[in-house]
């Protein structure tokens, strides 16, 4: 079981929410096999971090670069958290 649920998915891009109920200890560090850019499209309070960073704060229509196998997490606000992904493959 998943943390988020995939809302839209399609051959350029991802839909995911992250739910504000969440436990955080499912939101666990991480690595993805192809790197991506992460749009907020709307959510208050959630961070991002990737490993040996600072978190920095998601905020609405801020694009976020992931190197593919870097380990990263998202820290749980408390809001709903929805975001665009976009992979590179």
């Amino acid at each position: 079981m998943t943390p988020y649920i995939d809302i839209e998915v399609t051959d350029k891009y991802i839909i995911r929410e992250f739910n504000e109920n969440i436990d955080p200890i499912e939101l666990l560090w991480h690595r993805d096999l192809h790197s991506r850019h992460i749009t907020v499209l709307n959510g208050e309070g959630w961070k991002f971090q990737l490993d040996d960073q600072l978190p920095l704060e998601l905020k609405e229509n801020v694009s976020i670069f992931i190197p593919a196998m870097s380990w990263h997490r998202v820290i749980k606000g408390n809001s709903l958290l929805k975001i665009n992904i976009e992979e590179s493959h």
